[in-house]
């Protein structure tokens, strides 16, 4: 036949899904400019939702895609290498806030500057005590982690769907907890984003970890969805693979937070 598949790859058909992402996140950043110069919210809002439908028709697709056979194994070793240079620049990403926190925290400027003779943290800023609420949250996460791999191996080595979905169900309440502990401690903070680097620094570092955290936790309960409608083998389940290494990778990025910022430099 002509148009018989006779290759491993998924040849893509044409979409919509790129223009309308494009658009989506212009508007929303467009609208977020005009936000933060006094004017209405509802242009970022409506930005937002278009930016949230368009992730959810495409990784819907991309779900029916894997269903349907497209999948192949050598299409999902492109997945995994495409979802490992994701996290890999997200590891950049972190990585700008802690060269940012320690080059003040090394280097702190000085009234008289540019000579190097501040203090850090800087005069009048009360740090949070990383053995309270900071280390239980550090606890919290790296439970909801082994909640994860727990049900990883369920799915991979013992193919028992109850544990898996147990396991996904308790990263997800692990991960919530975790989000409301943190908006607490901020709640708290003795000082503020504005006026000082240390907070500028620390409110950054912290609050995009925070979204990440709620984007993990939204990935992990996508994948106890998906459990529960019978997706998933122990051979073919990228997408909660994805969701793990990201959980993962979270995971890490909090205890580099923990140890830099808040006990090292506080």
């Amino acid at each position: 036949m002509a148009h018989e598949k006779n290759h491993d790859y998924h040849i893509l058909n044409p979409s919509i899904w790129p223009f309308l992402g494009a658009l989506g996140a212009f508007i929303m950043l467009f609208g977020a400019v005009l936000w933060m110069h006094g004017n209405s919210f509802w242009l970022f809002l409506i930005g937002f939702v278009l930016v949230a439908y368009v992730m959810f028709g495409w990784w819907a697709d991309t779900i029916t895609e894997n269903k349907v056979g497209d999948h192949t194994p050598v299409v999902r070793i492109g997945l995994r290498y495409g979802f490992i240079l994701f996290i890999m620049s997200e590891v950049m990403f972190f990585a700008a806030w802690f060269w940012s926190f320690f080059k003040h925290a090394m280097y702190p400027m000085g009234p008289d500057s540019p000579a190097i003779d501040g203090q850090w943290p800087p005069a009048g800023i009360e740090t949070f005590d990383p053995w309270h609420l900071p280390l239980i949250n550090t606890l919290i996460l790296l439970c909801s982690g082994a909640a994860a791999t727990w049900a990883h191996h369920a799915l991979v080595h013992e193919e028992n769907r109850d544990d898996v979905k147990y396991g996904l169900t308790l990263a997800v309440l692990l991960g919530l907890i975790f989000t409301f502990f943190q908006a607490y401690e901020y709640s708290h903070a003795a000082f503020g984003f504005a006026g000082n680097i240390y907070g500028a620094n620390f409110f950054m570092a912290t609050g995009f970890h925070g979204a990440h955290v709620i984007i993990g936790t939204i990935f992990l309960f996508v994948c106890l969805l998906r459990v529960m409608r019978g997706h998933f083998t122990a051979t073919n389940h990228v997408g909660f693979e994805a969701a793990a290494w990201y959980w993962h990778f979270v995971d890490v990025v909090w205890l580099f937070l923990f140890a830099a910022v808040y006990i090292w430099g506080g």
